[in-house]
Formats: C-alpha cells, sequence, structure tokens
C-alpha cells in the first residue's frame, strides 16, 4: 500500500487558501510522479481548479473524469454513494443504516445524481472529447476525499478502461477513506491527511464553495494547459 502524506500538514484544518493553492501544494508533492505520468483527470466539480493548478505547474494534460456523489437531501457536501458516466452506481450500504432514509429517498438522490452526470457530460465533453486511457497511467485528482465513494468509483472506471495504473491525488483527504483507496489504487497521495470523527473537506481550505458548472466551463476554457 503506497499511501503518501506531508507530515506538517497532518490533522491540520484551514492548511490552504483555495482549491488552486491546494492544487499547487500537491503539484509540488507529485513531481516524483512527473515523469512516469500520461494524463491527469479532474472529477468535476471540485477537483477542476485542484487539477488545473497540478498540470500548469507540472505540465501534464488534463481530462475529466465524469462521476458524481449521491448528496444527502440537507447536505450537499456529504454524500452516501456515486454514479459514474455510464449510469452505474455505488452505495455506502453501512452509511445508509444511519442515515434513516427511505428506499424512495434514495432512489430519488440515484436519479437525480444520474441526471447530474449525464447534463455535465453533455455541458463538459463539449469542450473536449473524452481522451483513450487505455494503456496510459492517468492521476484521478478531487480537492478531497470524504467517504472516498465518489474516487473509488473513479478508480474503478479508469481501470475498467484498461488504464496501465492509476494514482489519486487530493489536496485533504480522512485517513480511512485514504488507505481504502491505498487497496485499490497504485498509489494515493494526500497532502493533509486527517483522522477522527468529524470530517469536512471545506476544513481544509479557508474558501471553499460548491462549484457551479458555469463555473467550471470558464475555468477550463481560459486554462493555459494541454487537453
Amino acid at each position: 500500500m503506497s499511501i503518501f502524506d506531508i507530515e506538517d500538514l497532518r490533522n491540520r484544518t484551514h492548511v490552504f487558501r483555495d482549491r488552486v493553492h491546494g492544487g499547487e501544494v500537491l503539484a509540488s508533492f507529485l513531481r516524483r510522479q512527473r515523469e512516469d505520468s500520461d494524463v491527469v483527470l479532474a472529477i468535476p466539480s471540485g477537483g477542476v481548479p485542484v487539477a488545473i493548478a497540478v498540470c500548469e505547474k507540472l505540465d501534464l494534460p488534463l481530462d475529466l473524469m465524469i462521476v458524481s456523489k449521491i448528496t444527502l437531501p440537507w447536505n450537499s457536501e456529504a454524500g452516501y454513494g456515486a454514479v459514474a458516466s455510464d449510469g452505474t452506481y455505488k452505495l455506502n450500504d453501512e452509511l445508509l443504516g444511519y442515515l434513516g432514509l427511505t428506499p424512495n429517498e434514495v432512489q430519488k438522490g440515484i436519479e437525480e445524481t444520474k441526471e447530474k452526470v449525464s447534463r455535465r457530460i453533455s455541458h463538459l465533453r463539449s469542450l473536449r472529447p473524452q481522451q483513450e486511457i487505455s494503456g496510459k497511467n492517468v492521476i484521478l485528482i478531487d480537492d478531497g476525499l470524504a467517504s472516498g465513494f465518489t474516487m473509488q468509483l473513479a478508480v474503478e472506471a479508469a481501470l475498467q478502461s484498461n488504464a496501465q495504473w492509476v494514482v489519486v491525488a487530493v489536496p485533504t483527504g480522512h485517513e480511512d477513506s485514504v488507505r481504502k483507496l491505498g487497496i485499490l489504487a497504485n498509489a494515493v497521495y494526500c497532502g493533509n491527511l486527517r483522522y477522527g470523527q468529524i470530517f469536512a473537506v471545506a476544513d481544509a481550505y479557508e474558501e471553499w464553495h460548491d462549484l457551479t458548472e458555469e463555473e467550471v466551463i470558464d475555468l477550463l476554457s481560459k486554462a493555459v494547459i494541454r487537453f
């Protein structure tokens, strides 16, 4: 299991100014992977500004891995599963046992997330068709790992597309989720590793908000990087 973090940032909050700063720190941390990497795959929405910063620093091409978490009705940051670009989904059955959601509420969340993924594919893929990743070494990037379910699905999707090896890279993540990803991926880089019962990705950043699809499109269109 290859897991790397920055000891000075361990279990601290508000260590990054924003997602761009998180990406810049992550890029310095990822330099050892630069020569062995073919493409960076960003998970929209939050992973996009992080990945752009990494690609700008390391001169790597950028593409998207469109998967999305199934969020709780009362909390847009927390989720109980994830949906992939082909409509397949993964549920956190252990967490669902504590949430008290009805089967109808769960199914509604799945269907709404499928619609969101389909919409993102339509909007974001208009900027550039998906690259072929078969036989390539890829770095998957998001702005953080809470439950890690979205990233787990992203890793599985990359492996099903026959990526040669898959590295996960995030500015921040919970220790449990990072270790689970360490079993699936070839390596995990997490700048700000945290542990404990209470965890929110947003707590690693001084400025953090949910990015709209319009903001993501604007970021991608203005990015001075290879696609």
